[in-house]
Order: C-alpha cells, then sequence, then structure tokens
C-alpha cells in the first residue's frame, strides 16, 4: 500500500486545494493530510482561521479520496516535521509546483526513502488569502 502524505492548513477549501489533494490521492493508495493548528496560521500566515483546526479537519475528512488526517501541534523547528514524516513513512510527499519548502522536504523524504512529487501546478486565483482579501 502507497502512502502520500500532504500537508497545509486548507482553512477555506477551494477548488486548488480540491484539485492537489485528489491529484495527491491518485498518487498512491492512502492520503494522509498532516493538518496545521490554528497558531500556524496566526503566526506564519499572518490572520486569523477562518475555520479552526477541528472543523477543518471535519471537512477534509468528508472527502471521499481523504483516509487520514493528522491533527498538528505548533511547530517550531523544520526537525518537528522530520520526526513526523519517520512515524508516518510515507512513500510519497505530494507537492504543489512552486512549493517553497521542496528542498527540505526532498531531503526529508530521502532520508526515509520517499519521493517527493509535484502532482499539479500552483492555480492562479486560488488562494485563501486572494479570496478572503479580494474586491
Amino acid at each position: 500500500m502507497k502512502k502520500v502524505l500532504v500537508g497545509g492548513c486548507f482553512d477555506l477549501l477551494h477548488f486548488g486545494h480540491f484539485t492537489f489533494l485528489k491529484k495527491a490521492a491518485a498518487a498512491g493508495d492512502k492520503l494522509i493530510i498532516a493538518l496545521e493548528p490554528d497558531e500556524f496560521i496566526k503566526k506564519k500566515k499572518k490572520r486569523k482561521p477562518i475555520h479552526n483546526q477541528q472543523q477543518r479537519a471535519e471537512i477534509l475528512k468528508s472527502l471521499r479520496f481523504v483516509d487520514e488526517v493528522i491533527l498538528l501541534p505548533f511547530f517550531k523547528k523544520d526537525d518537528d516535521y522530520f520526526q513526523l514524516i519517520e512515524k508516518i513513512r510515507p512513500d510519497i510527499v505530494a507537492v504543489t509546483a512552486g512549493d517553497p519548502h521542496i528542498k527540505n522536504k526532498i531531503e526529508q523524504a530521502k532520508k526515509i526513502g520517499a519521493t517527493v512529487k509535484v502532482v499539479t501546478p500552483l492555480l492562479k486565483g486560488y488562494s485563501t488569502n486572494e479570496i478572503i482579501f479580494s474586491d
């Protein structure tokens, strides 16, 4: 069974998220989402979450191609993410083209024999911030 791991906030589930998750799921047999906490959105995205982590998890779990959602605590360093990857041991870490953390993800995946796979291009116009703050 090929496990695919993705990570993110998925605060306002939109078409870009849906496309990414569907293509990530198609890359393997089991799709696991590592869901960032509310604190991550506040500190890294510099805004208040629209849905809390538990609500986001319930929304994601309702998608038929999502097999598991892991609620993450707030990680302060990259090593925390590596420990998570070591524990889950995915075969594939799925990303969107242009992922700003791809180098780190490739390095972490190599350590456990996994691969990083770009499953979709970045779809323009589908970012939570663009949707929230558009005219």
